[in-house]
């Protein structure tokens, strides 16, 4: 199942009390993170689903840790492979998605990247965060003097990462060696120098510079058929999950999360 978190903005709020329909999302007093927070009140709006379908027994409960039971997580499996119906896309979709998306398919593509990484670490204020990774990315992009490396000099003294050591100096990496995120924003594209945008990862907010690329070999459509209909399923399982989430959430009563 795709983590429904991933299907909503998350903000920088912390929520002291959420409930979705009554049903509390955490233990009294304790606070989550907003990450946390989405993923529970996405979770929990499935789980009622799946008991209101009659998937599974009114007398389940959810638990103050946002842990599922074994069939409450079951029932909602069978939910959504009832509710969100995949069709295989077409030899002409997947044809022009192929067309469309070349660069996507190409083997042996290489960067080599250097990042400034500030780690989103339990406790940390997100907003604080955030204004810092900014003022670095505009500070490094708007440095000219030629004779000092001022993002080297930011990587030592600001990244969260042993690159740090070396400048935030990543060497050269294939999409395989980074993290989906940043994979996304670097691979498969031309551009070359500081990214104007922060990467958002899992472990935090990057300044990304590319340094050098190598652009691989696209390989052709044939060899890669399996692989491009898989992609066009996924996305129309995901746009479908989120209309879906989306439809639960403004059937439900909400406090303290927003999931529009």
């Amino acid at each position: 199942m795709v983590p429904a978190t991933a299907l909503f903005e998350v903000s920088d709020t912390v929520a002291a009390s959420a409930r979705v329909n009554g049903v509390a999302l955490h233990a009294d007093g304790e606070l989550l993170d907003p990450a946390t927070l989405r993923q529970r009140a996405c979770t929990e709006l499935l789980r009622q689903a799946a008991q209101t379908a009659g998937l599974l027994e009114p007398g389940d409960r959810a638990t103050s840790d946002g842990v599922l039971s074994e069939a409450a997580a079951n029932a909602i499996e069978a939910l959504l492979e009832r509710t969100l119906k995949v069709p295989d896309p077409s030899e002409d979709e997947c044809r022009r998605h192929y067309a469309a998306h070349e660069s996507a398919y190409r083997t042996g593509e290489r960067v080599r990247l250097r990042h400034i990484l500030f780690a989103v670490t339990p406790g940390v204020h997100l907003p604080a965060l955030r204004q810092r990774a900014e003022a670095t990315l505009l500070d490094v992009r708007s440095h000219d003097d030629q004779e000092v490396d001022r993002f080297t000099e930011a990587a030592r003294t600001l990244s969260n990462c042993p690159s740090a050591a070396e400048g935030g100096d990543l060497g050269w990496l294939t999409a395989a060696d980074c993290a989906p995120e940043v994979a996304r924003e670097v691979f498969g594209h031309a551009e070359v120098g500081v990214l104007p945008r922060l990467v958002r990862s899992r472990f935090g907010l990057h300044v990304i510079e590319v340094v050098e690329r190598m652009p691989g070999v696209t390989q052709p459509f044939a060899t890669v058929r399996a692989t491009v209909a898989q992609s066009l399923r996924q996305h129309t399982y995901v746009t479908a999950l989120r209309q879906y989430l989306n439809g639960l959430a403004r059937a439900a009563v909400l406090t303290g999360v927003d999931l529009n």
